[in-house]
């Protein structure tokens, strides 16, 4: 038996969901004293770039190179999943909670006849011969636990829920031998547009600075990207925001937008209605702004500012910039 981690690429390259990924893996591998496989796929991806999932405890990848993985391909990636998972001799596979990794753990799940158990926060454990493990329910309002009764289980790891843990170890690489059917490939991604090369992705993003309608236009974003910036975030908005086009529909978060878990969420200008909230409460600490008292967002938020942001945003600003100085 094993555990295989599915190590996801992004643009030919490894990416933080990957290695969240791989670091829960190697715990949990560790705690049952399995060995840890990762599967890389792509196309002509090099070599140094595949061994950098070494820093997070994987000793052997099982790397599959097709020339039509550049993109994201569901059904192939299913199968090549199942493929590595035999080829392991897995019981366990582990995958980013990330767009692609939500899309085929399900169809991936079917082929391996695993137990699927996505949105895990904490690291599993094995009572009698079965996996035991916490996820997040509800659209983050709630933790539930969760029983495997299946021979074999797949675990889709919450983003930010577990961390990064630096586990060097030396990688072997093995090729995996894997003939995808051509009918899987009947749909292709053609294109793929890339949000600007230096935003950080809000998915990975540890710190995110978002607004809403308390912002009073688009003009007047230039003081939230500054923090955002400042702090080394990423820029986020609220639903009504990204409907008016202040803001791109990418930035939206909340439950029928990107639903986010960072470190620190600044809310500015944002009344929290119950929706917003259902994609942020996962959020480490939540610091809210507002000059309304009485916004639903101060009964979610860890710390709370009363006051018109156009006073204490600059002031914000005024002392990052003095406490990185």
């Amino acid at each position: 038996m094993s555990v295989l981690v599915f190590a996801e690429l992004s643009g030919g390259k490894l990416k933080k969901p990957a290695f969240e990924a791989a670091s829960y893996a190697s715990d949990f591998a560790q705690s049952q004293n399995l060995p840890l496989y990762a599967l890389v796929a792509g196309h002509n991806v090099e070599e140094g770039e595949i061994k950098r999932i070494g820093e997070y405890g994987v000793e052997k990848v099982l790397y599959f190179n097709h020339p039509k993985l550049e993109a994201f391909v569901e059904p192939v990636f299913a199968g090549v999943l199942k493929a590595a998972a035999e080829q392991a001799g897995a019981r366990y596979a582990v995958m980013p909670q990330s767009y692609n990794g939500r899309a085929v753990a399900p169809r991936f799940s079917v082929l391996w006849n695993a137990a699927l158990i996505s949105g895990v926060t904490e690291l599993a454990r094995v009572e009698n011969g079965k996996a035991v493990v916490r996820r997040s329910a509800y659209s983050g309002k709630g933790v539930e636990t969760v029983l495997s009764h299946g021979e074999r289980t797949v675990f889709t790891v919450k983003a930010n829920a577990y961390g990064l843990k630096p586990n060097p170890k030396s990688v072997s690489i093995e090729s995996l031998d894997f003939s995808p059917a051509e009918k899987d490939f009947d749909a292709l991604v053609s294109k793929r547009i890339e949000k600007a090369s230096d935003k950080i992705s809000l998915t990975e993003a540890d710190v995110v600075v978002s607004a809403g309608r308390g912002m009073k236009g688009p003009e007047n974003w230039g003081i939230i990207e500054e923090l955002a910036e400042t702090l080394g975030a990423a820029t986020a908005c609220s639903k009504p925001v990204a409907d008016v086009h202040w803001r791109p529909h990418h930035e939206h978060v909340g439950q029928t937008g990107i639903q986010i878990a960072p470190n620190v969420y600044i809310a500015i200008g944002i009344s929290g209605a119950i929706q917003h909230l259902a994609g942020v409460s996962a959020s480490k600490t939540i610091i809210v702004i507002n000059k309304d008292a009485e916004a639903p967002f101060f009964k979610a938020a860890d710390y709370g500012i009363v006051g018109d942001a156009f006073e204490v945003v600059p002031e914000l600003l005024k002392a990052v910039k003095a406490a990185k100085n």
